[in-house]
């Protein structure tokens, strides 16, 4: 069966909301390469959108999900747990950063985390207003969908959002908002919209990932705590795409100097194997009542002994480190192709969450049918890509931490030859 058949046969069953960005069906994948049906071999710059840090198929991975299979896949952790589910909240409760004692809850996917996140937050405040920002990205559920600062694909046509949802813009140097202007946008909102005792939290990615890899400055995040703190407010940082050793610490959060009240968690947590999870301040965390968080897959055995792999992969082969060299090539790379490709804007390196922004250098007007360009080329130079940003102007790289250095030469040379072809 080829790729073509396949994608024929796809257009047959799958809604269309459920996008596809290749028209190519994976055969099988080990580390940074991916194989198409048709034996086409690519290089992975997306690891599943920051799924697998720890690379395709890592066999210290499989082998404990292999195991828990021998045993049993699936008990509900809310009926029969199992010491894989402690044992993980023991060990993410401890890296958390903060000294505040910690406690965790484990669901599915990254935006039950959200939802489960703004949950509590209004069970131990007794409020419902929630606040988040432009460009910021949280899911595809309802609620979620609500806080995503982005209209087009994620909220166009679905609506009606939940009320006492609001919006302040992410600080961005490049399009001109300042670390003052957005904390001053928090008091008109307090001025305008909503008192802040009504407030339960406000939600922010350290690194904003679908907005357009835009890092929080320092004294931002810490203007977020003091205006929580003076006013009672929960402050959660959202590190589904930013955990896990893609921007060279654990999490990024660590690089801003502030202990959040929850974080939530996904993505590279398990190596791709489906779970999630909200990791927060012990009395916060236990102000929802028994029975009133989880799910029937929250916190799945096979996702626990993973995620448990993960963390061992991430120390003992110093994933962190791996990940600020990644960065540092990638910067080296495009900063000297930016020399000779004016429409290359910006790049933006934290660890190896990657960006690169297309603006016309005259005017500073994005430029989204160059970054198509780039995607869409991307496949027939055997490179997989994706684009971001609210803009649709820039495209993002997130190579599994794992790389070979000559794998990642190669890929960087390949996106080099696109770029050079159609700037």
């Amino acid at each position: 069966m080829t790729n073509q058949q396949l994608h024929q046969r796809r257009s047959q069953v799958i809604a269309q909301g459920m996008g596809a960005l290749y028209p190519l069906y994976v055969e099988k994948a080990e580390n940074a390469y991916v194989w198409d049906v048709d034996g086409n071999k690519y290089i992975d710059f997306a690891a599943g959108i920051a799924v697998t840090n720890t690379g395709h198929s890592n066999k210290r991975i499989s082998e404990a999900v292999k195991a828990q299979l021998d045993n049993f896949s699936h008990t509900c952790a809310m009926v029969t747990p199992y010491a894989s589910f402690v044992e993980l909240a023991e060990k993410l409760t401890e890296l958390a950063p903060g000294d505040s004692e910690k406690k965790a809850i484990f669901l599915t996917t990254g935006a039950e985390a959200v939802e489960n996140a703004v949950k509590v937050a209004r069970a131990h405040t007794g409020r419902s207003g929630v606040i988040a920002f432009k460009g910021g990205f949280h899911g595809r559920t309802n609620m979620t969908m609500g806080l995503t600062g982005k209209v087009a694909p994620y909220k166009a046509g679905f609506g009606p959002f939940p009320n006492e949802i609001f919006h302040a813009p992410y600080p961005n140097d490049f399009h001109g908002v300042s670390t003052d202007q957005s904390l001053q946008a928090l008091e008109d909102l307090f001025a305008c919209d909503i008192e802040p005792s009504r407030v339960a939290a406000i939600i922010f990615e350290p690194v904003q990932g679908e907005g357009g890899f835009y890092k929080a400055p320092a004294e931002f995040a810490q203007g977020l705590r003091e205006v929580c703190d003076k006013h009672g407010i929960m402050l959660i940082a959202d590190e589904i795409q930013t955990g896990f050793a893609r921007t060279g610490k654990m999490f990024a959060t660590e690089y801003l100097g502030i202990e959040p009240d929850m974080m939530t968690m996904a993505k590279g947590i398990a190596g791709g194997f489906p779970i999630s999870a909200v990791v927060g301040k012990a009395d916060v965390m236990d102000s929802a009542l028994p029975g009133g968080l989880g799910g029937t897959y929250a916190g799945s055995p096979l996702g626990c002994v993973a995620g448990l792999e993960v963390l061992k992969i991430i120390e003992e082969e110093q994933l962190c480190a791996k990940a600020m060299g990644i960065g540092e090539v990638v910067n080296a790379r495009m900063t000297k192709l930016q020399e000779s490709v004016p429409a290359i804007g910006e790049i933006r390196t934290t660890g190896a969450m990657m960006a690169i922004e297309f603006a016309c250098p005259e005017t500073g007007k994005p430029l989204q049918d160059l970054t198509k360009a780039v995607i869409s080329k991307a496949q027939e130079n055997g490179l997989i890509l994706l684009s971001c940003g609210v803009k649709a102007n820039v495209i993002r790289l997130l190579p599994p931490l794992t790389i070979e250095s000559e794998v990642l030469s190669e890929g960087l040379d390949k996106l080099e030859k696109i770029i050079l072809e159609v700037a």
